[in-house]
């Protein structure tokens, strides 16, 4: 598959961070998950993050979120430090928006009924929950299946629901764990234009965790690779396939994303 992104952000240094991650130590039960970790996310881009399992991809989206407290360092999100910060806190203050890798949605609710609960969460007017409501149905062309249940979707299709979801509240940071799992080709690029689309026309910072390494690859700005609770690389994702320790580490010497 060719590179769908066109666009890349090459040169970070007149945008603005939105995340920091400064110093960070993580532990459970005695096992160090990620050693004295630094990481800047800058305002707009896509950012992706790889590396083999237990390597602290999840570990770091639950520090974003507030999920997991670091043992050690900071975490500073538009340029608060936010570790005393509750995760209800985090979510409206700094307009965060999570696509769990499972679940996000109730089965036995319609299409149409998972977005409109969501919505009565997030906004108190009537008016403004039916119009976002129906813009996010016109965005993903949900017209047909309004009325399904969602247990009876498509895995392509509950994949959908469950980013539309995220976005009732407008957020500016989304946070994408494992999108592409178990997936069709279709499928996977038509979410890869989604996540494209919504940089571009709602100027949200993404962060996408995978572990299907070339079809993130195709869609963000810069990767890093993660081992042993490090950054061994980071860099746009020719830069990251070339790197000597990424190639040791986690891609191997015949990986490439043409």
């Amino acid at each position: 598959m060719a590179l769908i992104k066109k666009f890349r952000i090459d040169s970070y240094k007149e945008i603005s961070s939105v995340i920091e991650l400064k110093n960070i130590s993580v532990f459970y039960n005695n096992r160090q998950i990620i050693e004295n970790l630094n990481l800047i996310i800058r305002k707009q881009e896509i950012l992706g993050m790889l590396g083999p399992n237990g390597v602290g991809k999840s570990t770091i989206f639950n520090l974003i979120t507030g999920l997991k407290d670091p043992n050690y360092g900071e975490i500073i999100i538009n340029g608060i430090n936010s570790n005393k910060l509750p995760i209800n806190e985090r979510f409206t203050k700094f307009k965060l928006g999570l696509v769990p890798q499972y679940g996000g949605l109730i089965h036995d609710l319609t299409l149409s009924d998972n977005l409109k609960l969501v919505s009565e969460i997030h906004i108190k007017e009537k008016e403004m929950r039916e119009h976002k409501v129906n813009k996010l149905i016109a965005q993903f062309e949900f017209e047909s299946l309004l009325k399904v249940k969602a247990k009876d979707l498509s895995g392509g299709q509950k994949k959908k629901l469950v980013i539309a979801m995220a976005l009732i509240n407008d957020p500016k940071i989304l946070l994408l764990d494992e999108p592409f799992a178990a997936l069709d080709i279709l499928t996977i690029k038509m979410l890869q234009e989604i996540i494209l689309n919504l940089q571009s026309s709602e100027e949200i910072t993404i962060v996408v965790c995978d572990h299907q390494a070339r079809d993130l690859l195709n869609c963000v700005d810069r990767a890093i690779i993660l081992s042993n609770g490090k950054i061994i690389a980071s860099g746009s994702p020719n830069e990251v396939i070339s790197d000597k320790k990424a190639k040791t580490h986690y891609f191997g010497d015949e990986f490439n994303i043409t």
